[in-house]
């Protein structure tokens, strides 16, 4: 049986089940979704921008669904303990695909914020959600969206109104909890109206030692000057497989900053596609990816220019280890008419060893004439004639070999405005390098 086979299996069985237990905007569009999945299959590495994950063998293995939306025995409060100190936060749970209600954060948020379970934001805001919901993150282009789609039956909603500045940051623990092996789908529609500003930290954690697979499709709609900060730390562990779609269409004057930090983990496939669809919007992406034993990270961006007088800019930077494997592919499309494109897209890596493996693909594709872009990638080891220069002035090798890691990373870290968050990282990858699960104590995820 080939690895498409057992969930079309699952969709035509588990039918009524799946819509029983989520809400009409999302049942919606199952039909069409497993329509586009059964027609596609999984993409092969033939396919570009899959050609650095191998998608059918990680979705081969059978893992168990929670389709009846069995509740676990969990209390997030109690398993995860790992606030950012001097950080105020707004923290909601999600455990595997599920919004976790028992317990909301007792401070209010600002008049007609929204933050709740994507189904029963369905449910009392139907039009709201239909009107986005699968708008950016269509099933007929890609195979996970098709697949995510027609599973998925929860997730997350978060709604700002127009002219609402949401001070406090709203943080997001998304914990997988099973005592069998599991595959949870999980959904986001952020939407941020006109004026509006929000931050958002997603912190991606498993509670098990069980071998997990998440399916995550993102949709954020930034409308005119809306400003949107978005986090994601990935502090999993080497049985978890990730595969996430993001998907962001921003119009005028909107500034949409994301950082997508990977510290542990076993594999990990990240699409971010953004739309720059009015004038003047901003967006600036960075990543940095921390490697090590067998683990495998492949980022694929797309930046989209639509509209004249935009500016994107892209850092990531990987740091691989042992017989790690990496992959970066990112694309500059500038349209034509998109004037006073300013755009800028650098990729640099470092492998440690011999055996660590890191591919890059920058691209660029202009179509306008009156533009500024740029783009760069660099591989390289360890300088010899640094850690020497260490040595000689009393530190080990492997201290100084940590050292240098810790500066490559540190431009990515550097670049993150919350003070309290940066200072945290920067905690957190040291602890990394120094071969530690890079995750802070006292949280009962960690042992």
């Amino acid at each position: 049986m080939n690895s498409e086979q057992q969930y079309i299996d699952i969709f035509t069985g588990c039918r009524e089940m799946l819509d029983s237990h989520s809400a009409g905007a999302m049942n919606a569009l199952r039909d069409k979704a497993f329509e586009d999945f059964t027609r596609q299959g999984f993409p092969t590495q033939k396919v570009e921008r899959y050609k650095y994950t191998d998608v059918p063998a990680a979705f081969a293995p059978d893992y168990g669904l929670n389709l009846n939306r069995v509740e676990f025995s969990v209390n997030p409060y109690e398993a995860f303990r790992c606030d950012v100190p001097n950080l105020s936060t707004s923290l909601y749970f999600v455990v595997n695909d599920a919004f976790y209600r028992k317990s909301l954060p007792a401070a209010a948020l600002p008049e007609g914020v929204v933050v709740c379970s994507l189904k029963q934001a369905a449910e009392d805001y139907p039009d709201r959600v239909s009107a986005c919901y699968g708008k950016l993150a269509r099933t007929e282009k890609d195979a996970i969206n098709a697949l995510n789609t027609m599973l998925v039956q929860d997730g997350l909603f978060i709604y700002v109104p127009r002219g609402v500045v949401v001070e406090r940051t709203l943080q997001v623990v998304n914990i997988l909890r099973s005592d069998v092996d599991l595959m949870a789908n999980r959904r986001v529609l952020v939407v941020l109206e006109e004026n509006a500003q929000a931050r958002l930290l997603f912190c991606d954690h498993a509670m098990d030692d069980r071998n997990f697979l998440t399916t995550q499709v993102v949709e954020v709609f930034a409308a005119e000057n809306a400003r949107l900060e978005l986090y994601e730390l990935e502090e999993t562990h080497v049985k978890n497989r990730r595969f996430s779609n993001m998907y962001v269409r921003q119009q005028r004057g909107s500034v949409v900053n994301l950082y997508n930090i990977t510290l542990h983990n076993g594999q990990t496939r990240n699409r971010t596609d953004l739309v720059l669809d009015g004038e003047g919007a901003e967006s600036n992406l960075y990543g940095c990816v921390i490697a090590d034993k067998e683990q495998r990270v492949d980022n694929n961006t797309l930046i989209d220019h639509r509209a004249e007088h935009c500016v994107s800019n892209q850092l990531y930077k990987y740091v691989m280890d042992e017989r790690s494997v990496g992959a970066f592919a990112g694309r500059i499309l500038v349209r034509q008419g998109a004037q006073h494109t300013i755009s800028n897209e650098r990729n640099a890596n470092l492998c440690a060893t011999k055996e660590a493996r890191m591919y890059s693909q920058p691209m660029l594709e202009i179509y306008a004439d009156d533009v500024k872009c740029s783009h760069g990638s660099t591989v390289g080891q360890l300088n010899e004639q640094a850690l020497f220069y260490m040595q000689q002035r009393g530190i080990s090798r492997e201290e100084a070999q940590m050292l240098l890691k810790f500066a490559f990373a540190g431009e990515v870290i550097d670049a993150i405005s919350l003070e309290a968050l940066r200072d945290r990282l920067h905690h957190l990858v040291e602890k990394r390098f120094r071969g530690e699960l890079s995750r802070c104590s006292g949280c009962k995820l960690c042992k």
